[in-house]
């Protein structure tokens, strides 16, 4: 039986489409976080995903294990927004960076989080799930 939940919480990779202003699929892999709720992802407000939001936020995401036998996967679409305030950015981005690092200190984690000025929030509409 698939436990959505503990998948998305093992999983580390969240494929994020947006759409462009000319109406253009934008799909880029991610880190992420997610809190039984919402997914949460770091970036930067000159990125294009996070301008591409800010124009459109209806968004879709997949997220597989990539194995066979089984297989287990979820897609999903919904709408996204941007967290902006500082205090909030720095301690969500904290908890991502936390899931791929082991503590804050090394040279690339300092940077990551040095550069995250905005945090993607998704809230998932419908979610599709599978499991072969």
């Amino acid at each position: 039986m698939f436990k959505k939940t503990k998948f998305l919480r093992e999983q580390k990779i969240l494929r994020l489409a947006t759409v462009d202003k000319k109406g253009n699929p934008h799909l880029v892999p991610v880190w992420y976080n997610y809190t039984g709720t919402k997914f949460h992802i770091g970036t930067n407000t000159r990125t294009k995903k996070a301008k591409n939001i800010q124009k459109n936020n209806k968004v879709c995401f997949c997220i597989d294990d990539g194995v066979w036998s089984p297989i287990h996967g979820m897609m999903g679409n919904g709408k996204a927004r941007l967290i902006l305030k500082e205090v909030t950015v720095k301690k969500i981005a904290k908890k991502i960076l936390l899931r791929y690092f082991k503590n804050l200190e090394g040279k690339s984690a300092k940077e990551l989080l040095d550069n995250t000025d905005c945090i993607i929030e998704i809230t998932p509409g419908k979610i599709t799930t599978w499991e072969y």
